[in-house]
């Protein structure tokens, strides 16, 4: 059994944490005020620290579960921060949706330390996570990706190598792209529906027998027909900083990013409007709201 460290005890972090002490890993997790409430994690024999080098001190792995890249090389880099206190043969793992450029110069500095470098990032909800049943995209080197097994194992259903330092979240990015894109389609789509008097049951019965029908579908369904934002705990916010870092991603790969670029706009407007902590699904009241665009002009 390894010694872990985890830092972000957040919706997905609680889950990763309470699967680590109940499959019987020992943790070590950051007191941090943005944490969910770690009654369960403590009660499990988990124990706070209060600094990232405190918990990395001693440590076979120091799991990152934070927002994004620069709350990863803050608790990486800072002066009481992991590197500071990384222990030889330690291995980080970056579940967290990053940079892949920030993810391959914050493994460069691990190595120099000592230590390994994973690029770990998830997929599905806080649910799973609850549940064990995560899917984590992989990148670093297999044999490291070997030795964490067992760890990792514990709260994930799935682990795929997609390739090198960065690839994961690289894969990660491509991912949310998609999945976040499809539910900001399904938002935007059910908020014209609701003006034109078309019922949200109708609407999600008629998109499932036909190409609406998917996975998005079945998360954005019960705020539709139910009012339940937290069906899909997820905010706009969130959705919103992962869409920004696609568009850096494919802006620094010379990529096309037109549709990219309409995503983006769409829920940089919910978050301008002061609803960047709504959950994604209630995208679809907030664009009744958005003003008209106009097209723009053509020659």
């Amino acid at each position: 059994m390894a010694q872990v460290g985890l830092i972000g005890l957040g919706h997905m972090g609680h889950g990763i944490a309470r699967n680590l002490l109940i499959k019987g890993h020992s943790l070590v997790f950051l007191d941090h005020p943005g944490n969910r409430p770690a009654d369960e994690i403590l009660s499990l024999g988990g124990r706070a620290a209060l600094s990232p080098a405190a918990v990395a001190g001693g440590a076979d792995a120091v799991i990152l579960c934070v927002n994004g890249s620069p709350q990863v090389e803050a608790v990486l880099t800072s002066a009481d921060g992991v590197l500071s206190a990384l222990a030889p043969e330690a291995t980080v793992i970056d579940c967290s949706t990053s940079l892949p450029h920030s993810t391959q110069r914050m493994a460069e500095l691990v190595a120099e330390a000592g230590g390994h470098y994973l690029d770990a990032p998830m997929t599905r909800t806080a649910q799973a996570a609850h549940e064990g049943r995560l899917n984590l995209l992989v990148g670093g080197e297999a044999g490291v990706l070997a030795a964490m097994r067992p760890v990792l194992d514990t709260f994930a259903e799935a682990v795929t190598h997609v390739g090198p330092i960065g690839a994961g979240h690289r894969m990660k990015l491509l991912h949310n792209y998609v999945s976040v894109g499809f539910l900001t389609i399904l938002a935007e789509a059910a908020a014209q529906a609701q003006d034109a008097g078309i019922a949200p049951g109708d609407l999600v019965a008629v998109l499932r027998a036909g190409g609406g029908a998917s996975v998005a579908l079945d998360r954005i369904e019960p705020f539709l027909t139910r009012g339940d934002r937290l069906a899909m705990p997820f905010s706009i916010a969130n959705a919103a900083k992962d869409l920004d870092y696609y568009v850096q991603m494919a802006t620094e790969a010379g990529a096309a990013r037109m549709a990219a670029d309409g995503l983006r706009q769409a829920l940089a407007h919910a978050v301008t409007i002061g609803a960047g902590e709504a959950m994604l699904p209630e995208l679809a009241e907030i664009l009744r709201e958005a003003p008209a665009q106009r097209p723009p002009d053509t020659p």
